[in-house]
């Protein structure tokens, strides 16, 4: 392995781990020597204790859906992890009513309603095998020379450009802080079955005082459908 393709893989790797990704993806992507296993552990038990910290909070969760340039209703949340491990969210405040027609228009008018949710759902889907990144899609991607390096941010930090990740043609770009040892941003470029049917994410990360890390702001596109959901975290208390 030439020196190049050692750092990569040793950022590669980082990055795995940061996301929480399963161990085996370290050792199937080439880490080696006790001193890299070192390193390795340590921000895996970062990464660990990252999220631990960030359970102990609950915040705000704003959502703002815009259909054809029209904005609809926002929708704000408390959240909070349950129980399960899983992000529970409660409605706050009055939320949007959805009126109720009668006769034909009122039956186009639902199924209309029931497509788009069911098309959304299927973006949501789709949009998982990259929020968190997949651990098998990143090692195929790495093994097939789909990954690469762009230092060009200088001293700001680094981006891992994954191309061809979960479907030919789609790209994903994390920018990562060497500094911190914390990615910055996600963005992910892909399409529903149909390549004309594209489908955007932009996710900026921020950090709380205490270090923990968290995402921020998350701006999703389905250029197709002319949807844009964008989804602010706020107010970030500890539960008591």
């Amino acid at each position: 392995m030439t020196s190049r393709n050692k750092k990569l893989a040793k950022f590669a790797i980082a990055v795995a781990l940061l996301l929480g990704l399963p161990a085996f993806t370290v050792a199937q992507m080439g880490g080696s020597g006790d001193e890299l296993q070192q390193k390795l552990m340590a921000m895996k038990q970062a990464a660990a204790a990252n999220k631990q910290r960030l359970k102990q909070y609950q915040w705000v969760e704003t959502s703002q859906i815009t259909l054809k340039g029209e904005q609809k209703p926002e929708k704000v949340y408390q959240c909070s992890y349950g129980p399960n491990g899983q992000i529970q969210k409660i409605p706050m405040g009055a939320q949007p009513q959805q009126q109720q027609r009668g006769g034909l228009r009122g039956r186009i008018v639902e199924k209309k309603t029931e497509e788009m949710k069911d098309y959304m759902q299927q973006v949501q889907s789709l949009l998982a095998l990259y929020v968190p990144p997949n651990a098998e899609l990143m090692q195929q991607a790495f093994q097939k020379k789909n990954v690469s390096l762009d230092k060009s941010m200088g001293s700001s930090g680094v981006q891992l450009m994954f191309s061809n990740y979960a479907k030919q043609g789609d790209q994903m770009t994390i920018g990562f802080d060497p500094a911190t040892k914390k990615i910055t941003t996600v963005n992910v470029n892909t399409y529903m079955d149909n390549p004309q049917d594209a489908v955007t994410l932009s996710v900026q990360m921020a950090s709380l005082p205490d270090g923990t890390n968290y995402a921020q702001q998350t701006v999703l596109n389905a250029t197709q459908k002319q949807i844009q959901v964008t989804t602010t975290s706020t107010n970030f208390a500890k539960l008591q």
